[in-house]
Parts: C-alpha cells; sequence; structure tokens
C-alpha cells in the first residue's frame, strides 16, 4: 500500500498538484512514539496547511494512531481536503473503516497485476505476449515476482513469504486461531477446489471424514475472516431465469493464482481451474460485479454485470473437445447481451452463432468487451 501511495503522489505531482499541497504521512512505530494522539494527527497535519487551498493528504498505516478516525473526520470537516487512507489488514479490516466513516468514503480494491500491468513490467522482454502469458499463469501476478526474473522455486518462495505474512498477522493472531493445522487444512481444501462449488457444511463433512471436529459455524468463520483479509474472493450464483442472488453452492478464488501454485506445486494438469482465477480478477478489475449463472440445470462460468450491462463469459483450456457444452450453454440464454467463450486454443478464435471464441490473451488485453 505504501508503494501505491508514493505512485498516487507521483501522479498528482505530474498533474499539476503543488508539491507543498500534497502531505505524505506514514504513521509506523519506527517514525512515531506510542504515545501520539489522534489530536497530535490532527494538528501536525493542520500545522502544515499554510493557506486555504485545496490540500492532498496520503495517509499511510493510520491504524498506528489509536482514534484516528477522528482526526481524519475532522479534518473532511474543517479543512479543504482529498484524503487517501491505509492501514494493515491486521488492525484494520475494511468493514471498520466502514464503521468509522459511513458515508464519507470510498473504497478502492487493489488485486496483483492484471496481464496488461505485467506486460508493463515486462516491456524490456523480448518475448510475444502469448508467450510472457504462459510465464504469468505459472507465476501470479505480485509485482515483487514480476520486477524480478526469478525461476519458479524463488519466485513461490517469495509468494510463500507474502502469504504467510497476511496469515500470521490479518487472521491467525487477529482472530487467535489456536489449531493451526486445522486452519492450514482448511486453506488447502480451498486451494484444491478453485473454481469448483461447495459451502461451509461441505468441508465440516469433509474434515469429519478424515477424523477431524470442526463445526459448521467455525468453518464459515474462517472462510470469513480469509476474505476479508483478501486471500479469498467469493463468488455467488446468480439464478438468471429467477434473477435473483442464490446464497448457497458459491466458489471461492484466490487472490493470485501463485498462491495455490507454491501450495500445490505448479501443475499444467491443474491449469483450468485457475484461468477461471484469472477471468474472474480481470472481471473485476474493470468494475464488474460477477456472478456463477445458473440457468435452470446448466451453469455458465461467469455472469458480469455492470450498471444495465452484461456479459456472459465460459472458461475453458482447450477447444473444440469442449465446444459442444460450451457454447450450447451460452446460446440456451435467450438475450442479446455478449457472450464470449475464453480460451487457450491458438486456432479456436472465431464466432458461433454470435458466441465469440477468443484466446484467453485477447480477452485479457481488450480494451473492451
Amino acid at each position: 500500500m505504501s508503494t501505491i501511495l508514493d505512485m498516487l503522489q507521483e501522479d498528482l505531482l505530474q498533474s499539476g498538484i503543488a508539491a507543498d499541497h500534497i502531505i505524505h504521512m506514514r504513521y509506523t512505530w519506527e517514525d512515531f512514539d506510542d504515545g501520539m494522539t489522534h489530536k497530535d494527527m490532527y494538528n501536525g497535519i493542520k500545522n502544515l496547511m499554510a493557506d486555504d487551498g485545496r490540500y492532498y493528504l496520503l495517509l499511510d498505516e493510520v491504524q498506528e494512531i489509536d482514534g484516528w478516525e477522528k482526526a481524519v473526520n475532522s479534518l473532511l470537516e474543517n479543512a479543504n481536503t482529498d484524503i487517501y487512507v491505509t492501514g494493515s489488514n491486521s488492525k484494520l479490516m475494511s468493514s471498520e473503516i466502514s464503521t468509522y466513516l459511513t458515508g464519507r468514503y470510498i473504497s478502492i480494491p487493489v488485486y496483483t497485476l492484471s496481464f496488461s500491468e505485467y506486460l508493463e513490467f515486462k516491456k524490456s522482454d523480448s518475448r510475444s505476449p502469448k508467450e510472457l502469458l504462459n510465464e504469468y499463469l505459472q507465476l501470479g501476478g505480485f509485482p515483487l515476482v514480476a520486477f524480478g526474473n526469478f525461476d519458479e522455486r524463488s519466485a513461490y518462495q517469495i509468494v510463500e513469504g507474502i502469504y504467510n505474512s497476511v496469515i500470521a498477522n490479518d487472521i491467525t493472531k487477529r482472530h487467535n486461531i489456536m489449531n493451526f493445522e486445522l486452519f492450514n487444512r482448511i486453506v488447502k481444501y480451498i486451494v484444491e477446489n478453485v473454481g469448483k462449488t461447495f459451502s461451509a457444511n461441505a468441508i465440516a463433512k469433509f474434515l469429519k471424514s478424515e477424523g477431524r471436529s470442526l463445526s459448521v459455524e467455525a468453518v464459515y468463520n474462517y472462510l470469513n475472516w480469509l476474505e476479508k483479509a483478501f486471500v479469498v474472493y467469493r463468488c455467488q450464483r446468480y439464478d438468471l431465469q429467477g434473477k435473483s442472488v442464490l446464497k448457497t453452492q458459491e466458489k471461492f478464488y484466490l487472490a493470485d493464482a501463485s498462491l495455490k501454485y507454491f501450495i500445490m506445486g505448479f501443475n499444467p494438469k491443474s491449469l483450468a481451474a485457475m484461468l477461471e482465477n484469472v477471468v474472474y480478477f480481470e472481471l473485476r478489475r474493470r468494475g464488474y460485479e460477477v456472478y456463477i449463472g445458473k440457468n435452470e440445470t446448466k451453469e455458465i462460468d461467469f455472469v458480469a454485470v455492470q450498471r444495465d450491462e452484461r456479459i456472459y463469459v465460459q472458461v475453458c483450456r482447450r477447444l473444440p473437445e469442449e465446444s459442444d457444452r460450451e457454447v450450447a450453454n451460452l446460446l440456451e440464454i435467450k438475450d442479446h447481451y455478449p457472450k464470449y467463450v475464453v480460451t487457450l486454443d491458438e486456432l479456436a478464435a472465431g464466432n458461433f452463432n454470435g458466441v465469440k471464441i477468443v484466446h484467453l490473451s485477447d480477452f485479457l488485453l481488450s480494451s473492451k468487451y
């Protein structure tokens, strides 16, 4: 998050904002003693505001200041400000920000690199986009990995370090999880079942079959904590006939495909489910609300909704052996919204009765759908 604020500061400067009207503060224990109060925070920032002009406040790691929200609310009320706030998940979840700043904030989701962004990191690389796509699918989109030139083993060690930091700081300490081995088994179950529908009850039954005991409520809490720490993302089902969101048999996707591979190892045979993972986040990055589509007994991988528009997407690794099912499911939807089959098949691009068949790299790099 600190890097994002640095990038935002640079963007503000390039857009013509005067440097003395950008106040960038990082509140960590190394920089401020434990005695700083929210009043100190407020007064410290106000003292840097020399006139009535608009100031841009970039406030990093605000959770280190008790009552930080009081300072931010006061700055919103008593100064001409545009405020950007970041904080560690371990002490500051998005749900808590909504409590502190009700109706006064916009949450900006941050994901790992899209394929387009990954190519920016690799712009000096002579390989083609489709060659780099294979690397992106295998190593994931964490910026630190993309910025370097790591082999598979080194890349997954970096990802493992990121994961362990999040799990240790944002979940196990925060929620005082005592049985870490059991928690890890649930994480592994989710990783093994990316792209498949399941429920907390299904996990509890699975654990019971292994001779382990955990209540459905406890499993639900674990899933909820993983979601709030942005390790997994929940994708609900949408009934195309009843036009309603269903609360059962959801799917969970990992924040980055590399989270699966450092745990399970990379296996080309497991790539199909992770293609869904990649497409899911591409749609999220573009501002779509994303659901699994249920059309009577048929499933559509994704129904992506944005205001009054929507698109339908099926994802598969290879055509034509899978084409009949993928295309047929889309053709049964009787509306005129765009319909896509996204595949890694180099020779499959085309149009079949209005269903567009596109290569994954073209889908990820398309300017619009």
